[in-house]
C-alpha cells in the first residue's frame, strides 16, 4: 500500500526545528555578553558540520542529526527586531512553535547557570520583546544561558555589551558545549523532559 505524498510531507516537517541564536551583527559586538545566542548557535551548527549562509534577515545554516532536521539562524535584524527573522523563517519553513528554540543571554541568572522554559515573560530583554510582539504570545520555548549581573549601578549597557573576562572565559565555554547538548535533547525528548535535566 502506498503512503500518501502529503503524509510522507507531514513527517518529515514533523522533525524539523528552528533554533535562533539572538545576538547583534558587527565586528563590535563579537564575543560579547549579549551576543552569546549567536556563539551557541555557531557551537552547534560546526558540531553537526554545517556552515552559515547570509539569507533573508539572517544567517542561516541546516543541520541534520539523528534523523531530524535543524534550520538554525542569527538575525541581521539587530537584537530589538529579532522577532523579524524568527517569524519569516518559522512561516517559511513551516514549523510550528513548540519546535522553536531561542537562545538568549540571561542578566538574572549567574554565569554558569542554563535555564530551559517552554514559556514565560520577556524579562527586559529587547529580543524577547519584539519576538513577544511579532508572534503574539510568549509561548514558546527558549534557553536562557547566565552572563551574571557584576556591574555596577548605571553600568548595564556596558556590561552588556561588554566581552568576557578571561577568569570568565572557561566557565563560558564550558556553557556553550552544555547548551549544544540542552538543544539536542530538547529536540531528542522535548522540553520538558529538557528542562529536567538542564536546570540544575
Amino acid at each position: 500500500m502506498c503512503i500518501p505524498i502529503v503524509n510522507s510531507f507531514f513527517i518529515f516537517a514533523a522533525m524539523k526545528y528552528l533554533i535562533v541564536g539572538l545576538g547583534n551583527i558587527g565586528l563590535e559586538y563579537d564575543a560579547t555578553r549579549h551576543n552569546i545566542g549567536f556563539d551557541v548557535a555557531d557551537a552547534f551548527v560546526i558540531k553537526h558540520g554545517g556552515s552559515f549562509t547570509l539569507d533573508r534577515h539572517a544567517y542561516v545554516a541546516n543541520v541534520k542529526w539523528k534523523g531530524k532536521s535543524f534550520v538554525v539562524i542569527k538575525p541581521t535584524t539587530y537584537m530589538n527586531l529579532s522577532g523579524k527573522a524568527l517569524k519569516y523563517w518559522m512561516d517559511k519553513e513551516n514549523i510550528p512553535l513548540e519546535r522553536v528554540l531561542v537562545i538568549v543571554d540571561e542578566l538574572a541568572l549567574p554565569l554558569g547557570t542554563l535555564r530551559l522554559r517552554a514559556a514565560g515573560s520577556a524579562g527586559g530583554h529587547n529580543g524577547l520583546k519584539n519576538i513577544e510582539l511579532l508572534l503574539q504570545t510568549n509561548q514558546y520555548p527558549r534557553l536562557r544561558f547566565g552572563i551574571g549581573n557584576d556591574f555596577p549601578k548605571g553600568k548595564q549597557v556596558d556590561f552588556v555589551l561588554g566581552r568576557w573576562t578571561k577568569d570568565e572565559l572557561p566557565y563560558v565555554k564550558d556553557q556553550i558545549l552544555k547548551s549544544v547538548e540542552a538543544i539536542e535533547t530538547f529536540a531528542a525528548t522535548g522540553i520538558s523532559n529538557a528542562m529536567t535535566h538542564y536546570n540544575k
